[in-house]
């Protein structure tokens, strides 16, 4: 439990530092933050990795509601608090709830499930609202 929340406290700090990415200028939006952790049948193959890139890449740059899209791979942990099993982590902000429920019924995201399902065998997500400021 104790890993699990220091791992939603990084993940906070770090989609509150995801500013920009080279294909979106948008600001990280504090509404809702939807964190996709993603664990390979064989995360050493590098067919697997580019297959899951394009589609992800294609998916996000064809979502209407994801705002913020940050990809990433997890470094090499140096500390124990850090969970680096994952192959690739999703992190992406929303406008509201709303919208994080119309993505998940959006066609480029089914298209990317369907391209993709059969490499990974676990997925965990994790969803956040923003509390007022």
């Amino acid at each position: 439990m104790k890993t699990k929340i220091i791992t939603l406290l990084l993940v906070g700090v770090l989609a509150s530092s995801c500013v920009e990415n080279k294909n979106d200028m948008n600001n990280f939006d504090h509404t809702f933050a939807h964190v996709v952790y993603f664990w390979f049948k064989n995360p050493d193959s590098q067919e697997a990795r580019a297959t899951f890139e394009a589609s992800l890449t294609k998916f996000l740059n064809n979502s209407q509601y994801a705002k913020t899209k940050f990809i990433g791979k997890p470094p090499k942990a140096i500390r124990d608090v850090v969970d680096d099993s994952f192959t690739y982590s999703l992190i992406l902000s929303f406008e509201s709830a709303e919208d994080q429920a119309a993505y998940q019924d959006e066609a480029p995201h089914k298209v990317f499930i369907e391209e993709c399902e059969d490499l990974w065998e676990k997925v965990i997500v994790y969803d956040s609202q923003g509390i007022k400021q």
